[in-house]
This record gives C-alpha cells, structure tokens and sequence, in this order.
C-alpha cells in the first residue's frame, strides 16, 4: 500500500507540473492583451523567432518622444504561419514594416501582431490569437 500511495503521489506531481507548464506557455489574449489599446508601429525588423507557442517579431521603431525602442510582437504557431504563406525568411532583419495589433496590459513594448504589412504594403498573415476570443 505504500508504493501505491508513493506512486500516486509522484504521478500527481508530474502532472501538476506539467499542467502548470502548459498554462504558463500558453495565454488567452485578453489575459494579456488589450483589445481597447489598438496600435500601429512602423520601423525595422530587429529580429524573428520561430518559437512555440508562439512566433515573434521584434520591431525596431521611434516612440512619441523620438527615442530609438524595440516592440515584442506576439503572433500565431509558426506552424499555422507557414499554412498561411510564412517562411523563415518571409521577414529578415532590416526589413521594413508596419504592424497593426494590440497593446499588452502590463508590458511597455509587447503587443500582439493583429496585422504586418511589408515596406510595400503587403500583408502578412498573422493569426492573431484575437480571433478566438470573443469581444469584451
């Protein structure tokens, strides 16, 4: 009776543990985003990441006061990405665009990617976790 309540006890535990990593890792968009707080933000591509649970691009730009900042743009899977069109190379350091999206509610410089548009006015998908939630 003890391996067995030991045993338990372990298996509990590793899924605690991964329940909790899975929550973490991955987000309704209004728990951390703001729909009333729509952006727009020009300037360069600093950097992409190919990450679950979701890709980011990082945007060099100019705040209101003219200091040089970096946006933390959220976007979908880069697997549902690549569905869409994407390629690794689809953005690349130095590229100009323009993204449309939504502030963080307690990030700065985070926002989630609604739209990105290439230098000549191209749009990119994005599949913005916006889509799955319903409005506030």
């Amino acid at each position: 009776m003890q391996h067995t309540n030991g045993f338990s006890r372990s298996v509990f535990a590793m899924l605690l543990l991964g329940s909790s990593v899975t929550a973490s890792a991955h987000h309704a968009f209004s728990a951390e985003f703001d729909r009333k707080q729509p952006i727009e933000i020009s300037g360069s591509i600093a950097r992409v990441e190919w990450t679950n649970p979701h890709a980011r691009i990082y945007v060099d730009a100019t705040n209101e006061k003219g200091e040089a900042v970096t946006w933390n743009f959220e976007m979908g899977t880069p697997n549902i990405l690549m569905r869409n069109g994407w390629r690794r190379d689809s953005l690349k350091p130095g590229d100009k665009v323009r993204v449309t999206g939504w502030r963080a509610r307690n990030a700065p410089l985070v926002g989630n990617a609604g739209e990105v548009f290439q230098q000549d006015g191209t749009p990119l998908f994005t599949d913005s976790s916006v889509r799955n939630t319903p409005d506030e």
